[in-house]
């Protein structure tokens, strides 16, 4: 086991407490390139509504120093509908946001950081960003805010209105440590800080992320969460072996079946052919092979040519 807690059960158990805001200001930071100040933690309405809001209940939400309002997911399994999750959440969240009467320029923006341990699409990058901009379709100039605009909004750039979203691909990363933010990525993913690294909340959390300062009773409920990971992680493994076993098999059944017909079908022509040369009327031949009129005079006609 290692020495340092897993970074997807500190953040819903450990990274809350305000005394440790420091940690996740520290990898905020580094993965948006600004001096990132925690407000407060949210719990978000979305959480509390529907059967799906439930299942799609977000890791942690922040507000930040400037109001702007940062999602921060973990998923450990696969999720083919990934993509649709990160939308429904963000989503939810702008439209939690407005009263009635309120106005539209209240809304604050909505930042979506997702840290996966599953290949999510197709792409070799371990980290990916996504943002909203407009183009045009004659000039390809990109829409921009007027001067108007970014004194009312504070914002520079029409993408900071729109809802912002990160993709970390954990497993994709090679180990490497080249920046500061990729001394958090090797955290992330290998559960372990070096003491070389100086990223921004690193070493505060190889203080406070220790085995050896949980209680009791924290360490009672971490070892069940990585018993139930393994669990998980295993019971996915299973369902993939037997879908592939079961593929194979029924695979197999199917070609065997497949080239059976193929043979008895060969055979059955061989056995038509060879009755045409020695004479046997159609009819004769319908008797004894079961086979169509319509197939057997087809036979006889390429025999014919």
């Amino acid at each position: 086991m290692s020495k340092l807690v897993r970074f997807d059960w500190a953040i819903k158990r450990l990274l809350r407490n305000k005394a440790n805001f420091n940690i996740l200001e520290g990898f905020l930071s580094e993965l948006l390139k600004e001096d990132v100040v925690i407000q407060e933690i949210l719990e978000s309405e979305s959480n509390r509504m529907t059967s799906i809001d439930k299942q799609n209940r977000i890791d942690i939400l922040v507000k930040d120093s400037k109001g702007e309002l940062i999602i921060i997911e973990v998923q450990q399994n696969d999720e083919s509908d990934y993509y649709q999750r990160m939308v429904y959440a963000s989503s939810k969240l702008v439209t939690e946001q407005l009263d009635a009467g309120d106005k539209y320029e209240n809304i604050k923006h909505v930042i979506s950081i997702n840290i996966l341990y599953f290949d999510l699409g197709k792409g070799e990058d371990y980290i990916y960003k996504g943002k909203t901009t407009f183009e045009g379709l004659h000039t390809g100039s990109v829409l921009e805010l007027s001067e108007k605009q970014k004194d009312i909004y504070f914002k520079e750039s029409v993408h900071e209105i729109f809802p912002e979203y990160y993709i970390i691909k954990v497993d994709n990363f090679n180990n490497i440590a080249k920046d500061s933010l990729d001394e958090w990525i090797y955290f992330l993913k290998n559960s372990d800080i070096k003491d070389s690294f100086r990223a921004k909340g690193l070493q505060k959390a190889k203080e406070e992320l220790n085995l050896l300062r949980l209680t009791k009773a924290e360490l009672s409920d971490y070892e069940y969460f990585l018993h139930c990971s393994r669990v998980s992680r295993s019971e996915i493994s299973t369902a993939l072996d037997k879908g592939h076993d079961l593929g194979f098999v029924k695979g197999h059944d199917v070609g065997f079946i497949k080239g059976r017909d193929e043979g008895a079908n060969a055979k059955t022509k061989d056995l038509i052919e060879n009755m045409i040369l020695q004479g046997y009327s159609d009819f004769q031949i319908e008797s004894i092979t079961k086979e169509s009129l319509e197939y057997i005079r087809l036979l006889r006609n390429q025999k014919s040519i």
